[in-house]
């Protein structure tokens, strides 16, 4: 499938060439920058490093964010970061985000190789449950965040924190997540709002944009199955009324979106990325 679209964009970019403009024209890609989390081929990724990220970008997504920095050996996906950066971008798919668990002692190591690798946002992307027993467990990691939030802008960096949908299970009456929005510095902590997770807890994104402008400066793009189940879907497929979501982009502090899927049935994990990108880069609410 893949080889075949690459080919009919080709042709039909030829075919168009006396209608070329440099803000449409980008080898048969989408103007828009849709990304994708690189977790989502997880598996490919391991077979086929080059390969795979290539076929994304065929697929037309021009805008990576990383689940493959290995702190041990400060590698991304088991090349110097500069390198890494380098065979992304010359894809026409910048490293512009990556998802790095690390804690305040090793956060100069961290946010120094990110920013070797050009990226803008390093985001923690998991709390362990060892480090949400209860309110004052998350309180600790406000003050942590910020701390870490610090180390990031030195370097030029935005840190962030990506959500699940524990954050959302009571404590005492609080909803942590928003233990976690209220004590973090916006100057220093932003969030990567999971569309999924918090439609799945019981929430609506767009309520959360309303009460905390600004905060939510990346999403993870994903759909809900309309079964029972809840499981992941392709972007479009599924019971996610993105349109309204998308309305409230401005209210968020919205910068980039990454598509993700977590899990697969039915279909290849590029298959679903594809038409993830199909529906986002045709959607009229996304520019």
């Amino acid at each position: 499938m893949l080889d075949r679209r690459k080919f009919l964009k080709t042709t039909a970019a030829v075919a168009a060439g006396s209608f070329f403009t440099p803000t449409v024209f980008s080898c048969g890609k989408s103007a828009k920058v849709i990304g994708i989390q690189l977790y989502t081929v997880r598996e490919k990724l391991n077979a086929d490093l080059t390969g795979t990220l290539q076929a994304l970008a065929d697929i037309g997504y021009n805008s990576f964010e990383a689940a493959g920095y290995n702190a041990s050996d400060r590698t991304f996906y088991g090349m110097a970061p500069e390198a890494f950066a380098k065979l992304v971008k010359d894809m026409g798919a910048p490293l512009n985000s990556s998802h790095t668990t690390f804690e305040p002692d090793s956060a100069q190591t961290v946010c120094e190789d990110a920013a070797k690798a050009g990226i803008k946002y390093i985001i923690y992307p998991y709390l362990p449950d060892t480090l949400r027993t209860n309110l004052d467990d998350y309180k600790k990691t406000a003050d942590k965040f910020n701390k870490m939030g610090e180390v990031a802008k030195s370097f030029g960096l935005k840190f962030g924190y990506h959500n699940h949908n524990f954050e959302f299970d009571k404590m005492d009456g609080q909803i942590p997540f928003d233990l976690l929005l209220a004590e973090t510095d916006p100057a220093l902590v932003t969030y990567e709002l999971d569309l999924y997770w918090i439609i799945r807890a019981g929430y609506q994104p767009t309520d959360y944009f309303k009460k905390y402008p600004g905060r939510f400066e990346l999403w993870h793009v994903k759909d809900m199955v309309k079964e029972d189940d809840q499981f992941f879907a392709p972007v479009g497929t599924g019971r996610i009324d993105f349109a309204s979501i998308f309305a409230e982009q401005k209210t968020s502090g919205l910068k980039m979106i990454f598509v993700e899927q977590d899990n697969f049935r039915n279909l290849d994990s590029l298959e679903s990325a594809e038409i993830s990108f199909d529906y986002l880069s045709k959607a009229p609410f996304w520019k």
